[in-house]
C-alpha cells in the first residue's frame, strides 16, 4: 500500500497555535505530513526569514514527538512541490468565510494544474479560530504579550528579537 503523504503549505510568519493545531491533527491522518514553508513572504511587516520559520516549526514538531512530520522550504509552485515529494493532498486551514473564498480559488487553480492532487480544508479548534499570524505580528510590533497565540519556540524567538 502506498504511503499517504500530505502537504501543509504556508508562510507561517509566525506559526500560531492554530497552525500547530492543524499540524498535529493532520499528522494523525497521514503517514507523512510535510509542512512547506514559503521561501518568501509577501505579508506586510514580515517578522522572520524562511530559515528561522523552518527552525521554529521543527523545534515545536520535535518537542511534540510528531515523528511523521517534516518541515521543508517551498520555493516552487505548490503542485510541483507535491509531485516531487509524492503528496496527493494539500491541507489548508480555514477559520472564517473570507479564508474559504481565497482558499477555494487557490484549490481550483491547483486542481486545474494538477487534477491528481486534492485539497482538504481543515478548521482549527474553536478556541484558536480567531488567531491570525497578522494579529500576532501586530501585537509583537507593539511589544504586547504574544504567548497565548504562538508556540513556545516562536514565543522564545519573539522575546529574543525584543532585546
Amino acid at each position: 500500500m502506498a504511503e499517504k503523504v500530505a502537504v501543509y503549505p504556508g508562510t507561517f510568519d509566525p506559526m500560531t497555535r492554530g497552525h500547530f493545531d492543524l499540524i498535529t491533527r493532520a499528522a494523525g491522518l497521514y503517514d507523512r505530513l510535510v509542512v512547506a514553508v514559503a521561501a518568501t513572504s509577501v505579508k506586510t511587516g514580515a517578522l522572520f526569514d524562511a530559515q528561522h520559520r523552518i527552525d521554529m516549526i521543527r523545534e515545536d514538531v520535535e518537542k511534540a514527538g510528531l515523528a511523521n512530520v517534516e518541515v521543508d522550504i517551498l520555493d516552487t509552485l505548490l503542485v510541483d512541490f507535491c509531485r516531487k515529494i509524492g503528496a496527493r493532498v494539500v491541507i489548508r486551514g480555514v477559520r472564517v468565510y473570507s479564508d474559504f473564498e481565497y482558499e477555494f480559488q487557490m484549490a481550483l487553480t491547483n486542481r486545474r494544474m494538477a487534477p491528481e492532487i486534492e485539497t482538504l480544508f481543515m478548521m482549527p479548534s474553536e478556541n484558536l479560530a480567531y488567531v491570525t499570524a497578522s494579529t500576532v505580528r501586530e501585537i509583537a510590533r507593539y511589544g504586547g504579550d504574544t504567548s497565548p497565540f504562538v508556540t513556545p519556540a516562536v514565543q522564545r524567538r519573539l522575546e529574543e528579537t525584543k532585546g
